[in-house]
């Protein structure tokens, strides 16, 4: 099995220790330039200069925002297999230190075209039309994720350490959820790679991801964190999702760093980042956007809901899209914020849209 990029902690410690407070790090208003390395001079040139770019936001997001995503060895710690009936169903078996959680998702079968298909993956559930989707021959998928971790982590019976990942990783109990999630994902398309094409009739060089409200979000952060995801479709994802934490300051009414779901982020982001400290934040989410690159990402949004902060998003989706452009490859990202629908529920006026990026990148991708 050839290495995956995955933008992974490289080593806990290297997160967790050298606490820098908010108050040493400088006040930057606007938007940094994607492109531009920490150090504020290093310009990213190339794609492998990208790929080092991309991993130092991960590192900075996983450090400041939603904590560490371990690593894991898909060969030793992962074990995957399919049950076949009623249902075709995956299972994968992750083992960490003796311990052992098992993720599970049933695969949907289009009633056309041929093995292997293209997969799209639901996060918490598929929000897309399904007449959008049976258009083609794409294979569909949930992701489970209170296997992993649930929506309200901290609420009764649902405390952090009854949940999956804490049982694998009890020293990263003050997690946001977002980062578990990421890992979980991760962990689904590690088994899909590991079982034979002819068993899951799946195109593992094919997977899109798509969510949304809050799993919006989580669909950005899982396209982002996992490079083997060709297609990111972020639907209404709110603060946190593709607005800047900067810009989302300064609009009323909006969620932004002072005013979300702390089960979701680190405690400590809106500790040491709340109020005008949003400011002194060393990265921002055109910055998690732009991990995406140089795959596809759509991002919907619906200015119907001020508490989406759409206009967050349009700026922050606008500063992010110069890393496609400066790689001539403009045509792989695209925001589009149409009103007079409710949440979640996709109009007919973007269908189109939707399609056209389904069409190009899962599809028929160009080889």
């Amino acid at each position: 099995m050839k290495t995956k990029k995955l933008f992974t902690a490289t080593c806990l410690s290297v997160l967790a220790s050298g606490s820098v407070w908010a108050q040493e790090l400088p006040v930057v208003r606007e938007l940094r330039n994607p492109l531009l390395f920490s150090d504020g001079k290093t310009k990213v040139e190339n794609l492998k200069q990208w790929e080092k770019r991309r991993d130092e936001i991960s590192k900075l997001i996983q450090k400041y925002e939603i904590g560490t995503i371990p690593e894991v060895n898909a060969k030793k710690q992962v074990k995957a297999r399919m049950a076949h009936g009623e249902k075709d169903t995956l299972f994968v078996d992750v083992t960490v230190n003796g311990n052992t959680i098992t993720l599970s998702s049933v695969i949907n079968y289009p009633k056309e075209g041929k093995a292997p298909y293209p997969l799209i993956i639901g996060t918490s559930h598929n929000s897309l039309p399904r007449q959008v989707l049976e258009q083609f021959p794409l294979a569909r998928m949930d992701y489970n994720e209170r296997q992993v971790n649930g929506y309200s982590q901290m609420r009764g019976d649902t405390v952090r350490s009854n949940y999956g990942f804490v049982k694998l990783y009890p020293e990263l109990i003050d997690n946001g959820a977002y980062s578990e999630w990421a890992w979980g994902l991760q962990r689904l398309i590690d088994g899909l790679e590991q079982l034979p094409v002819e068993e899951t009739k799946i195109d593992v060089k094919r997977i899109g991801v798509t969510g949304c409200s809050y799993a919006g979000k989580m669909a950005l952060f899982c396209g982002a964190f996992d490079s083997r995801v060709a297609l990111t479709i972020a639907q209404e994802p709110g603060g946190g999702g593709a607005a800047a934490w900067r810009v989302s300051h300064t609009l009323d009414g909006v969620e932004d760093l002072d005013h979300t779901d702390y089960h979701w982020f680190k405690e400590s982001l809106r500790e040491q980042f709340g109020g005008d400290n949003v400011y002194r934040l060393p990265y921002d989410h055109h910055e998690l956007c732009a991990m995406v690159f140089p795959r596809a990402l759509l991002v919907l949004g619906n200015p119907d809901y001020k508490w989406l902060a759409d206009e967050s998003a349009r700026v922050s989706m606008e500063k992010a899209s110069t890393v496609w452009k400066h790689f001539k490859m403009g045509e792989k990202v695209a925001c589009d914020i149409v009103a007079n629908h409710p949440h979640c529920q996709l109009p007919e006026s973007q269908y189109g849209i939707v399609l056209d990026f389904i069409e190009r990148f899962l599809i028929n991708p160009k080889k």
